[in-house]
């Protein structure tokens, strides 16, 4: 017995509880990978976004892998939670069941003997939940919401309580549970805390100071802004909630106002993010603490004519992944194609806990200790029934299905995906060979979905701006700027 121990504990298969580093899990929402000074946006304040990058690791091509909704961030946590892709997932009702898969903080508590707890959105339904988490503080059981006016419930050994109001701004609220939490957390036995904001999710209205710092100092459009989408991407594109959060067709002027306010609450979450890592610094857990900084998605914000994270271009379903923490190198980065879900196989292998169900997660940590390069050559995103891209470092292929419509770009030279080279000849032979590369990816996954469509849809998007969707959880100012004032006799009920 003792030499099996003894094998065990060279092998780094097995720790003690109280060895094991600490997982303190920041989860942002519909925050583009663009949108951190440190990986190359001058005209964002994020220092302590920065600052963790600097004393950290970088993946600068970190996606989300697609998704089975319109509401992304469902199937994006659903595959985080559980390492496995969506297609891999039960088809019925994906996003609320989960199957057999034994979930991350399920295993690390089983296996490693944490102390998982949960601060904020949780979208993905109680069944789930209750795999998952039995205690935390101020949950979100919901996908959005006013940040300044909503309500939250705490989570004690499995049971939720009432819901009461959260009191003050989303990011500040759950920034102040995990603070407390750190604070009080004890060294015995490792926790695994579970901090998922609501921003930068709109309604995009974050304190007044700090949508005013970009509207004195006006960040540029992106360089791939169009008023209006050429083409039917996806249902959502006209009739989504999303797309409806301005007008048709886009204006300059109305998306700089938008990507101000968003930019405000990326810098306010950044504020709440520094007050949590100064507050681990400060804590005896500061040296045995692994921190992940992360999103479920990205968000279009003008960019292509499309305003939400429905579609499968770079900015949509890119987003920021960075470590840090003991073992883990500083002011690193990759290239490498790494996918959200990809946390759960690589967390696993940083805390020595082995995966009890067969997951499609890669191990990142070879990437992070340098001693590879990558995990995989190239990179899918399945989106629904209507859109397919491959990506392979240099060029990127689209299909959308029930158009009959294709789309080809070479990211090298075209990284923001605006000259269409599909129709060109001269290019035939890197379609076909991009085209055999979705054959496998998809051969791979199983996904039958057809890439042709014999009933083709109409090309063209048809905006109607009387049909946009206005949503209770809106404010007043933002309904008067972008919605002319409308009320909505849903509002307010909670």
């Amino acid at each position: 017995m003792i030499r099996l121990l003894l094998a065990l504990l060279l092998s780094g298969t097995f720790l003690p509880a109280k060895k094991r580093p600490n997982i303190l899990f920041l989860f942002a929402d519909d925050q583009r990978a663009d949108t951190i000074g440190a990986h190359g946006n001058p005209h964002i304040q994020t220092p302590h976004l920065d600052r963790l990058a600097k004393e950290g690791f970088s993946f600068r091509k970190n996606y989300c892998a697609g998704s089975f909704s319109g509401a992304v961030c469902v199937a994006s946590r659903a595959m985080l939670m559980t390492g496995q892709h969506w297609m891999s997932l039960p088809r019925e009702k994906p996003q609320a069941n989960w199957g057999s898969n034994r979930t991350l903080p399920a295993l690390l508590k089983k296996s490693g003997n944490y102390q998982p707890f949960i601060i904020g959105k949780w979208h993905n339904g109680k069944k789930t939940l209750d795999q998952s988490f039995s205690n935390g503080r101020s949950v979100y059981m919901g996908g959005m919401a006013d940040h300044t006016d909503f309500q939250v419930q705490d989570l004690k050994d499995g049971k939720l309580s009432d819901k009461r109001p959260a009191g003050e701004f989303s990011s500040t609220v759950f920034a102040n549970d995990a603070i407390s939490f750190i604070q009080k957390a004890e060294k015995e036995n490792p926790f695994f805390l579970y901090v998922s904001f609501m921003a930068p999710h709109d309604p995009r209205n974050p304190p007044k100071k700090y949508r005013e710092i970009y509207y004195k100092n006006r960040p540029p459009l992106p360089k791939n802004f169009l008023p209006e989408h050429p083409f039917q991407n996806a249902p959502q594109a006209t009739s989504g909630r999303d797309e409806g959060l301005a007008p048709w067709p886009r204006t300059k002027e109305m998306i700089s106002d938008q990507l101000c306010e968003y930019y405000g609450l990326v810098t306010h979450l950044d504020n709440q993010v520094g007050r949590i890592l100064s507050a681990l610094k400060k804590s005896e857990h500061a040296n045995n603490t692994i921190v992940v900084y992360t999103a479920d998605h990205g968000l279009a914000m003008g960019s292509h004519g499309l305003l939400g994270k429905q579609n499968v271009y770079e900015q949509s379903m890119q987003c920021p992944l960075i470590l840090s923490g003991p073992g883990i190198p500083k002011g690193k980065s990759s290239e490498a194609f790494t996918y959200v879900h990809d946390l759960y196989a690589t967390l696993c292998n940083l805390v020595k806990v082995k995966p009890e169900n067969k997951i499609d997660s890669e191990d990142l940590t070879e990437i992070i200790r340098g001693n590879a390069k990558e995990v995989r050559k190239s990179l899918f995103l399945p989106f629904q029934d209507n859109q397919r891209s491959v990506n392979d470092g240099k060029w990127k292929l689209h299909i959308y299905p029930q158009i009959n419509h294709r789309l080809l770009f070479n990211l090298k030279e075209d990284p923001h995906e605006i000259k269409n080279l599909a129709q060109n000849k001269n290019f035939s032979k890197q379609q076909k060979r991009m085209e055999q590369l979705m054959i496998a990816w998809r051969t791979n996954l199983k996904d039958s979905y057809p890439l042709q469509s014999e009933k083709q849809l109409p090309f063209k998007p048809s905006y109607n701006n009387n049909a946009r969707t206005l949503d209770r959880w809106q404010p007043m100012w933002i309904r008067e700027k972008y919605f002319d004032g409308r009320n909505d006799p849903d509002h307010g009920k909670k």
